[in-house]
């Protein structure tokens, strides 16, 4: 098999893996080297570490849709297939014409719901009971061509983001290389996902994670597994920002006015919602550790009545 691989975040590391296990990989495209931690220092994307590792060639153009030496050099490859998995760039109708069998996508979602950038985190934050993996022929729209494959995925109760995250990169790479062999067999049959109004699963950033406590317990508690492990949800108090790193919803109903902090006990920081309440237990102040509330009132106070923003 010619196949010639793009991708860049961890997500994708199981999927080159079980392409290379299966059916060996000719090229892979990343994104460029960034710098990375204190120093600044340039790192490389964990699926380039894959690749050397393997030594597979390495491509790193800035944007491969204005490329041409890098679009020319894709097709002296002649790739069978191209397989994208969260590579970060748009591909041209040019790029996707190259393989004879097509560029396929693993997408983190039950497509057509939450295309986009952050279908993990929207799945959760949104309360589906259910997410999972949709490998599909790509297209120039964004998230939109002809489904092929799909694995679906039980979201539970304390469920979060970072934990949804795992179990679909690790099952993404079984699904693709079961998509390749079935369409060489020719047993895989392409679903179109036509003009369907879907939610749309945008890019995060911080202001997602600040609370709006007049949601329900059940909502400011999705947000806040949806949230973890990043960007974090948080709200205010004493103006410094608090990131909630895990809650419980509690099956009493509160009357008093949203955000307002009812108790604080080793069980947790009990806050009102705008329908019902919530008991927070995993919190972080700024320049602080992620605490537990039973180990973070040990040596500091959290005033009852205080009203949160």
């Amino acid at each position: 098999m010619n196949i010639v691989f793009m991708g860049t975040p961890e997500f994708a590391v199981p999927s080159l893996q079980a392409l290379i296990d299966e059916f060996g990989v000719k090229a892979v495209f990343t994104q460029p080297d960034k710098p990375k931690g204190r120093g600044k220092k340039l790192g490389m994307s964990s699926i380039k570490e894959l690749a050397l590792k393997y030594d597979i060639p390495v491509y790193q153009p800035v944007r491969l849709r204005k490329d041409t030496e890098f679009i020319q050099k894709l097709k002296d490859m002649e790739p069978d297939f191209i397989i994208v998995v969260a590579y970060g760039q748009i591909l041209s109708k040019e790029v996707l014409d190259i393989p004879k069998y097509g560029c396929i996508n693993l997408h983190a979602s039950l497509l057509p719901k939450y295309r986009g950038a952050a279908p993990i985190n929207w799945a959760i934050i949104k309360g589906e009971m259910k997410s999972g993996n949709t490998t599909m022929m790509m297209d120039e729209g964004l998230d939109t061509g002809d489904m092929l494959l799909r694995q679906e995925v039980e979201i539970t109760k304390d469920m979060t983001a970072g934990d949804l995250h795992d179990i679909l990169m690790e099952e993404g790479g079984k699904l693709l290389v079961d998509t390749v062999k079935g369409i060489l067999e020719g047993n895989v049959s392409r679903i179109k996902q036509g003009d369907t109004t879907t939610d749309y699963a945008s890019m995060l950033d911080k202001k997602t994670g600040l609370i709006n406590w007049n949601l329900s317990s059940k909502e400011v508690n999705n947000l806040i597994r949806g949230l973890n492990p990043w960007p974090v949800a948080y709200t205010h108090y004493n103006e410094n920002a608090m990131k909630i790193y895990k809650a419980e919803v509690l099956d009493e109903e509160c009357k008093n006015e949203p955000g307002t902090i009812l108790d604080v006990s080793k069980q947790g920081i009990k806050i009102a919602c705008g329908k019902g309440c919530l008991l927070v237990k995993e919190i972080q102040f700024p320049g602080k550790k992620v605490l537990k509330v039973e180990e973070y009132i040990r040596g500091n106070s959290i005033e009852e009545g205080f009203i949160l923003n």
